[in-house]
């Protein structure tokens, strides 16, 4: 069977489990760490200490218990809980390429692994999914159900078929951005495929979480190799548009120029206003893997202890 790192998104969506998958990446990741720069990241628990009387139970080591009839408990090097919020867009953009729901599958993956590395850490954590609405907010908590909820969630998000659902991020964000009280990080996975030739309104919004003193990781999500670099063979396409269903029959030769110069122009100007709102912007391709989006996550972590 192929190793964890080298199952396509196909597979990932007819797994199923991305619980199980989320955990097999997330481990995998962490032994790389430890051989890595990255050693320092807490990721697991750093030491032992005895247990105080009247405190809680719940982080008691019972196999050193069983081994040393003393009882300790594990002491981890971050005390402070982030209170995390990943936003999935599910908007039918997102559901390419439709052979395997690429960017959604990728996402929502993604999406589990940080969710796992949360729970390793003790960080709350609530998911959003959103297309020109807000579809699913669930509430911010630690505990191993709620993060099992929230799995099971995911597991439902891979699963589902492309419905046509219109695009509406920016609006969408204010209300997100109204709906999150207290200062936290918000984790963004879209493709920002909203109206690209007036993006005012959504670099208003991206201004708004962070107006509200909220930290702001967006995961710029796309099959790069088609969306970004438009490699398609020369041979007559039906290309559809699938929020609008606008269909177009032609050569990939006689668009390719005027489409990568409108895109290019997007992601730079989309690329330049996050850096400008301190915004930490990386490009997820959907086809580089999971290593990227963790490490990112781990970098941002470690800047707010």
């Amino acid at each position: 069977m192929a190793t964890i790192k080298e199952l396509d998104l196909a597979t990932i969506r007819s797994y199923g489990n991305v619980e199980l998958l989320a955990r097999q990446l997330v481990e995998g990741f962490i032994t790389g760490l430890h051989r890595s720069p990255f050693h320092g990241f807490s990721v697991e628990f750093a030491e032992h200490r005895l247990y105080n009387s009247g405190e809680s139970t719940r982080h008691i080591d019972w196999k050193v218990y069983a081994k040393t009839d003393k009882v300790f408990v594990k002491r981890y090097e971050e005390e402070t809980n982030l209170r995390c919020h990943l936003l999935i867009d599910t908007s039918s953009s997102m559901f390419y390429p439709q052979e395997n729901n690429g960017k959604i599958t990728f996402s929502a993956l993604a999406a589990g692994t940080l969710a796992y590395l949360m729970q390793k850490q003790r960080d709350a954590v609530s998911l959003t999914t959103f297309s020109d609405k807000i579809e699913l907010q669930t509430p911010v908590k630690s505990t191993s159900s709620h993060v099992h909820q929230l799995f099971s969630h995911l597991n439902d998000l891979v699963a589902s078929e492309e419905k046509s659902k219109g695009t509406a991020i920016a609006e969408t964000l204010h209300l997100i951005a109204d709906k999150i009280p207290r200062r936290s990080l918000v984790v963004l996975f879209s493709d920002m495929f909203d109206d690209i030739e007036d993006t005012d309104k959504l670099f208003s919004a991206l201004q708004h979480l962070r107006h509200n003193k909220h930290e702001v990781l967006l995961f710029h999500v796309s099959d790069h190799k088609t969306e970004r670099e438009f490699q398609f063979e020369e041979r007559p396409y039906e290309f559809t548009d699938v929020e609008t269903g606008q269909k177009l029959k032609l050569q990939p030769s006689q668009v390719k120029e005027q489409y990568t110069s409108t895109i290019q122009k997007f992601y730079y100007e989309l690329k330049l206003r996050c850096g400008q709102y301190k915004i930490d912007f990386i490009e997820a391709d959907i086809n580089k893997g999971f290593d990227p989006i963790m490490t990112s996550f781990l970098v941002k972590r470690s800047k707010m202890k």
